[in-house]
Formats: structure tokens, C-alpha cells, sequence
């Protein structure tokens, strides 16, 4: 492989001038997006709903069947990401490869997607924090108290995004350690301690239908969520380039490499947790709430159960950073494409941090959660927007990639002969996704059952088309340098 060019010089023939800091190496950026995917917090969070929604044999097939698709997507990206490093990411690359249009409704999308990610991701632990507190002080949560705790657990993401990359780069390593220990001492507790495992017949067989539909065949697709919104969010790293170093080549393999990571270990997690079941009628009605914890408490014991909740609540609260919303907020914002852009693509001087960015994603990130009052759905809505949202806009870059050959010319990672089919294979499954998140996921529908996705997805698109009308003339992608030195990666030899 070539020596990596320089960061500022790339950046700044890609149309920009150096404004964070680069304080984040290849580890931390690879950490950010493994921290963000998260198999304590998207595996675990939405285990209940997989259990309901086609049990253990669609939980565990499902998570080996999507494991390679969304593989060919983020390697795909990352394709894109190693030429266009900067922190707009997706947008960035659809304006390059497609025009403003593109890129204008690629940002709107992939913002949705990153705003809806932090309120479930925070939601989640907000839920998990009140089973502990189930087990410790029997503390019976309601819709209301939740709420509480889960604009307690936002501030302190906001305030600790605040402080800084260099903080950032420390938590975001951090995490991924204690996200890979977190994992090995859980599955080892579940293997070694139980007097008693399902049989295997159990974890890859079992079906199990609470969702009200009479479709086998529906329900086994709405079972696919899980893996889904698990193994999504790994644009962190092409969000994070600008505060990286070596961005070109790091950030593409941070986005793989987290994807892949992740996949193995959360895929043995799952297992380890579905041999460990006792009581599977007791599991999923769980008087904490969360069907993890019975599953702790029933093999493994109260001390246990409380001990290992902990470690699954720290490493989601690592895992439950700001930055990539925030960092698209501030590019989105510094391209003029946000109302009030002047506002939110403020940099504060002292931690080179846009500071009103991390405040806007918070703040809507909690207006997200409050249909969670009234509604017992709302959970699993907020992650169907976040995976409609992020899904596309990863889709369209690649497409736009594979319509338009000519106007892109490969990075130091890319794929080789090899693109264009995983390309192609990439777009078509994230076109399905799409549309599958996008219809109710329970029956009866009501109004507490209502999956909402498709108002919020027609909410996002309508202020996107507003503001395209009224604010695209203050919009402008920065020119794309002619005379690009980076343009010699093109030879490079690095084929992945």
C-alpha cells in the first residue's frame, strides 16, 4: 500500500480547510463505530422483540443470514468513504457522485438515521438501568420515570461530547476493550455456571409468533430488525474522518472491520444467551422488563444478574456517543443545508468541538422518544427509524457509485473487480429493508401498536423538500479540486 497522503492536504482538495482536531488514530476510529454498533447495546436491546418476533430460530438465523449483506454494504462504503474522507460522509460522497439533489436528501436521511440511533441506543439503556434497579431496590418502572432517566442518560452524552476529541478518543477505546471483555466474561458465565442448556434443537428451531400476525413468513422478516439495527451506524468512521489520521485507509477499515467484528461476537453472544434460557414462557415476561436479565437471574443467580447488567449498562453508556450526529449536524450545517446552518456549524474555540451541533441531535433525540408515554411500541419504532433511515442513505452513494463509473475513481482501499457486484448486491438489500421497516409490526393495529416509522421517515422527507425550496440557494458542496494530487491513488495496488 502507499504511503497515506497528507490529511490536511486532502481535505483541503476535497473543498475544506482543517477546522477539528486530529487526535483520533486508526484503533480509535475503528473503536468509535464498533462502540456505536454495539453488540451490548443493539444485540441486547432488542432481544425481547426478537424472541416475540419469530423466537430463537429466526434470532439466530436471521443474525447469520444478514451478517454477510450488511457486510457487502459497509464494504462498499467504505470503498467510497477511503476517497471521500470528511465528516459530511454520505453526503458528501452522493454530491460527488450524483449532484445536490442526491446528496441534499442522502444528508436528510442519513441525519434521521444517526438522531434516531441516539434515541434508541439511550432509550435502551434507560430500560436496562431500571431492570437493575428492579433487581436492586424492586423498582417497578413506568412510561413516565423512563422518560426521566433517559434525558438523565442524554445530558451526560451531550456533556461528555462536550469536553473534547481527546476525551472522545479515550472513551471510544475504551469502549471496544470493554465491550470485547464484557462479551467474553458474559458468555463464558452463561456456558460454564447453568446446571442446565437447551438443546440445540432449541436455539436454531424453536418459532415463537406474539406479534399477532398469522404469516409465518411476515413475521420471520420482522424478526430480521435485530440484526439490522444492530449492525448499523458503522458510517461513525467516515463521520470521525476529519479527527482522523491516516484518514483515507483508516476509516474504510474501520468500517469493515467493525461490522465484521461484530457480527462474530454478537452472533456468539446471542447463542450463549438463547442455550441459557430456563424458562422461556418466564423470559419473555419478565417482570423486569428485560428478557436479558431474567435470563441472568434464572441461570445464574441474583448477585450475578445485577453484576452483569452493570457491565452491559457501562459499556452501552460508552457506546451512546453523540459524535456522529453531531459531526454530520456540524458538516450538514457548514454546507448551508440546516436551517439556522450558521448556528449549528459553530466550532467552540477551546475543545474544537461544534458544541450547538451536540445540543440540536440531544435535543431532537429526545423529542423521538416521547411517543415512548403513550405508545408500547415505541421502542422498536425509534430503531425501525433509525435503520430506515441510516439503510438508505448507505444505499445511495453505492448506486450512485455504480450509475455514474466515470466520476469515481478508487481511494487507496477499495475492492477491486469485486465492486461492482458487492455493490449491486448491497443496494438490492437495502432497498428491501427499507421497505420491510416501513409496515406494522404488530396486529391488531392501534394506536399504541402504530409503528410510526413511516411518519417520521415522511416528516424528515417533507422538511428536506421545504427547506430545498426555500434554503437550497444558501447549500454548496465545496468544489471538488481538479488539480488533486490524491487522484494518484488510483494505482494503488491495495485491493481489500
Amino acid at each position: 500500500m502507499s504511503e497515506p497522503l497528507d490529511d490536511e492536504r486532502i481535505l483541503k482538495e476535497l473543498g475544506y480547510t482543517q477546522q477539528l482536531h486530529r487526535r483520533m488514530g486508526a484503533f480509535g476510529n475503528f473503536s468509535a463505530s464498533l462502540s456505536v454498533i454495539s453488540i451490548m447495546s443493539g444485540t441486547l436491546l432488542l432481544f425481547g422483540y426478537g424472541l416475540n418476533s419469530g423466537g430463537p430460530a429466526v434470532v439466530m438465523w436471521g443474525w447469520l443470514a444478514v451478517g454477510p449483506l450488511v457486510l457487502c454494504l459497509a464494504a462498499a462504503l467504505a470503498e467510497i468513504t477511503s476517497r471521500y474522507p470528511t465528516s459530511g460522509g454520505l453526503y458528501y460522497m452522493a454530491r460527488r457522485l450524483g449532484g445536490e439533489r442526491w446528496s441534499w436528501y442522502t444528508g436528510w436521511l442519513n441525519l434521521l438515521g444517526l438522531l434516531g440511533g441516539i434515541a434508541a441506543q439511550d432509550y435502551g439503556i434507560a430500560t436496562f438501568t431500571a431492570a437493575w434497579a428492579n433487581l436492586q431496590f424492586g423498582y417497578a418502572p413506568t412510561p413516565g420515570s423512563l422518560l426521566v432517566v433517559y434525558a438523565v442518560i442524554l445530558a451526560l452524552h451531550a456533556v461528555l461530547n462536550l469536553l473534547g476529541t481527546r476525551l472522545m478518543n479515550i472513551l471510544t477505546s475504551l469502549s471496544a476493550w470493554w465491550h470485547l471483555a464484557g462479551a467474553v466474561v458474559i458468555i463464558g458465565a452463561l456456558t460454564l455456571v447453568p446446571s442446565h442448556h437447551q438443546p440445540a434443537g432449541f436455539v436454531f428451531s424453536e418459532f415463537t409468533n406474539n406479534t399477532g400476525w398469522s404469516s409465518p413468513v411476515y413475521v420471520i422478516l420482522l424478526g430480521m430488525l435485530l440484526p439490522c439495527f444492530a449492525l448499523a451506524g458503522y458510517d461513525t468512521s467516515a463521520h470521525l474522518s476529519e479527527e482522523t489520521s491516516g484518514a483515507s485507509v483508516a476509516a474504510a477499515r474501520g468500517i469493515i472491520r467493525s461490522v465484521a467484528v461484530s457480527w462474530i461476537a454478537g452472533g456468539i453472544l446471542l447463542a450463549a444467551l438463547l442455550f441459557a434460557v430456563q424458562d422461556y414462557a418466564g423470559t419473555l415476561g419478565s417482570e423486569t422488563g428485560v428478557p436479558v436479565a431474567q435470563i441472568f437471574l434464572d441461570s445464574l443467580g441474583v448477585a450475578a444478574a445485577k453484576a452483569l447488567l452493570l457491565v452491559i449498562i457501562v459499556a452501552q453508556f460508552l457506546c451512546g456517543y453523540t459524535a456522529a450526529a453531531s459531526r454530520m449536524i456540524y458538516a450538514f450545517a457548514r454546507d448551508g443545508a440546516l436551517p439556522g446552518s450558521a448556528r449549528w456549524q459553530k466550532v467552540s474555540r477551546r475543545t474544537a468541538v461544534p458544541a450547538n451541533a451536540v445540543r440540536l441531535a440531544v435535543g431532537v433525540a429526545f423529542v423521538l422518544a416521547l411517543p415512548s408515554l403513550y405508545s408500547a411500541e415505541a421502542f422498536s419504532a425509534v430503531t425501525a427509524i433509525s435503520v430506515v433511515g441510516f439503510t438508505p442513505a448507505y444505499a445511495i452513494p453505492v448506486l450512485l457509485r455504480l450509475r455514474h463509473r466515470e466520476r469515481f475513481t478508487p481511494g487507496p482501499w477499495h475492492l477491486g473487480r469485486w465492486s461492482r457486484p458487492i455493490g449491486w448486491v448491497a443496494v438490492l438489500w437495502a432497498a428491501a429493508v427499507t421497505a420491510l421497516f416501513l409496515l406494522p409490526q404488530s396486529s391488531p393495529v392501534t394506536a399504541g401498536s402504530f409503528n410510526y416509522t413511516p411518519v417520521a421517515l415522511l416528516v424528515a422527507l417533507a422538511m428536506a423538500a421545504l427547506w430545498w425550496r426555500f434554503g437550497r440557494r444558501s447549500y454548496g458542496v465545496p468544489r471538488f479540486s481538479t488539480a488533486n494530487a490524491h487522484d494518484q491513488i488510483e494505482e494503488a495496488e491495495n485491493i481489500v
